[in-house]
This record gives structure tokens, C-alpha cells and sequence, in this order.
């Protein structure tokens, strides 16, 4: 006698598992092989952060400041910076000359809107490095403050962490700010980067 309630028991939940597990595959049943890849289309289209990200072709120069010391005067370059849209429209890319520490510098980047994730993401190479540094973030609600964040390793151990905001001021104007962490220490501002199109 004492086994049939234990039997019940196990039978409810053996139904109750299977009426889930249906449930599951009914759902996942509901989109179809055409709704799918509708929904990849619309993922896959350019909208108005990439419309944001297009207004930025073009030829610009460049001024640029980095601090290598809190409370030290920063380092001071000019350069230009070259930008044009990739895949019709959904990727920016910029190409970076400049100096870096005195040095030669060229950096190439590429900035784009992740419609799936509704996230700004960006990569960067340069002559000051063999790896890829990767950021991303979101905008402000006009879309002309993006906020980014990322980090990198440091030789010796651990990373640094960075927080970059980039401000696109107006059809002629825009600003690349900086800041990184050591560890647990204090932010502080590593590079200001003020570009401004050329006629």
C-alpha cells in the first residue's frame, strides 16, 4: 500500500516533465524556418545608429593629448583620420595616423551597432601592439554620446580597465575621451582625441 502513493507521486511527475518539455518544443515550433529568416533580415538591416555612425565619413584632422602621469603636462600630436562606411553601411571604419610617445603612429579601427544585442561595439589595432582591444557600450538617447568600455592585459600580470566616451558634436566635429584603472586605483584621464572634418 505504501507504494502507490509513491508511485502516484512519480507519475505526476513524469507528466508534469513531459507536459514542459512539450510545452518547450512548441514554442520553439512556433518559428518557422521563414519567420526566421525574416527576423535575421531585420537584424541583419542598417537603422539609425548606423545612419549616426554613416554621417562620420569622410577626412578629418586630428589633435591629440595623452597624459602618462597624473599631474604631469600631456604629450601633444597632430594627425588625420580617414572614415568610411563597410557592407553598405553597417560598419565604420576609421584609419589613424598620428604620433604615440614621440613615435610613428597608425591605428585602424571598426565601430558598429550590434542590432541584436542594442550595443555599440568597437575594435582597434595599431602599430603599439600585435593584439586586438575590444569596447563596447551604449548611446545617449540622441545617439551622439556613445559610452564604451573595455579592458586590456598588462605585461607583468593583471589589465587595465578603460571607459572611453565619444562625443559626436556636430557634422564637423567630434571627441574621443579616455580613461583607464589600474587595478583598484583611481581612474584617470589617459587621452583626448579632437577631430574636426575637413573642408
Amino acid at each position: 500500500m505504501r507504494l502507490m502513493p509513491l508511485t502516484l507521486t512519480c507519475l505526476c511527475l513524469v507528466m508534469s516533465a513531459s507536459l514542459a518539455v512539450a510545452k518547450e518544443k512548441k514554442q520553439e515550433a512556433k518559428m518557422d524556418q521563414q519567420a526566421m529568416m525574416e527576423m535575421y533580415q531585420k537584424l541583419a538591416t542598417p537603422g539609425e545608429p548606423h545612419k549616426q555612425l554613416a554621417s562620420l565619413a569622410g577626412s578629418w584632422t586630428t589633435q591629440t593629448k595623452e597624459w602618462m602621469e597624473p599631474g604631469k603636462p600631456p604629450m601633444e600630436s597632430a594627425g588625420t583620420c580617414d572614415f568610411k562606411m563597410l557592407l553598405d553601411g553597417r560598419f565604420l571604419q576609421q584609419e589613424f595616423t598620428s604620433e604615440m610617445m614621440g613615435q610613428p603612429f597608425s591605428g585602424v579601427g571598426i565601430s558598429a551597432y550590434d542590432n541584436l544585442r542594442k550595443r555599440y561595439v568597437t575594435a582597434w589595432i595599431d602599430t603599439m601592439g600585435t593584439g586586438i582591444f575590444m569596447m563596447e557600450g551604449t548611446a545617449s538617447a540622441d545617439g551622439k554620446t556613445i559610452t564604451l568600455r573595455g579592458q586590456h592585459d598588462e605585461p607583468g600580470g593583471g589589465h587595465m580597465m578603460h571607459r572611453a566616451v565619444w562625443k559626436i558634436v556636430d557634422g564637423n566635429t567630434q571627441t574621443f575621451d579616455m580613461y583607464g584603472t589600474h587595478k583598484h586605483g583611481k581612474e584617470m584621464k589617459m587621452l583626448e582625441i579632437a577631430y574636426t572634418r575637413k573642408p
